[in-house]
């Protein structure tokens, strides 16, 4: 049976938990899997998000460059019928706070963006993604579930990263080898009734071979 937990203080194996975002960099580190920015949510605006109809949560998966993801989920949140107001903008601001770290630590021209509502058991087996490294904020319902495996076992133990925490993870084609591998999931959630928005950022160097 494996334990599910919220994260601590205590040691994962490959994982560096990081205050500021400036020290995510320490994913180039060595037997460095994946680094965590611990953050909180601000009460009013996770309040606000855990409180929109699921329909009103901005979706789309699009491959752009950076400076172009703040615009483009400004759209998206029109699109949707996010109401306008204070929380979106901060919505809004953070996804673009977050392209722009993630591409300055990829060096990668283009991104490719998804923001996904979850309402389903998404991806159920523990895995590594095949990318070079990959970015995952889950801002509303359960975060991503991850665990220290060892030949593609399922973790012993498995912990949720936070709502709101970005979690950098190294993917199969990260150019160093000989890392600790650490596994992850999507949360199973189907019949709970929790619909859950997820924002994954993957580099993309060409644009028409991004799939």
């Amino acid at each position: 049976m494996t334990l599910v937990q919220t994260i601590t203080e205590q040691a994962v194996a490959g994982l560096e938990i990081v205050r500021r975002p400036e020290d995510l960099d320490a994913i180039w580190q060595a037997g460095v899997a994946a680094a965590l920015w611990h953050r909180t949510p601000l009460p009013t605006f996770q309040q606000w998000l855990d409180g929109l109809h699921p329909d009103h949560l901005p979706s789309a998966r699009v491959v752009l460059r950076p400076a172009a993801v703040r615009n483009a989920v400004a759209s998206l949140c029109h699109g949707a019928g996010t109401p306008p107001g204070p929380e979106r903008d901060m919505l809004v601001d953070d996804i673009a706070a977050l392209a722009d770290i993630f591409a300055a630590l990829s060096g990668a021209p283009y991104l490719r963006l998804r923001l996904d509502r979850v309402s389903g058991n998404a991806c159920g087996r523990f895995h590594v993604d095949a990318v070079t490294v990959r970015l995952i904020c889950t801002y509303r319902g359960t975060g991503t579930e991850y665990g220290a495996g060892q030949g593609g076992d399922v973790p012993r133990e498995v912990f949720n990263a936070p709502t709101g925490a970005p979690l950098l993870l190294r993917g199969k084609l990260w150019p160093a080898r000989g890392t600790s591998e650490l596994l992850h999931r999507s949360p199973p959630v189907e019949g709970t009734g929790e619909t859950r928005l997820v924002l994954v950022l993957d580099p993309v160097a060409d644009p028409e071979d991004a799939a």
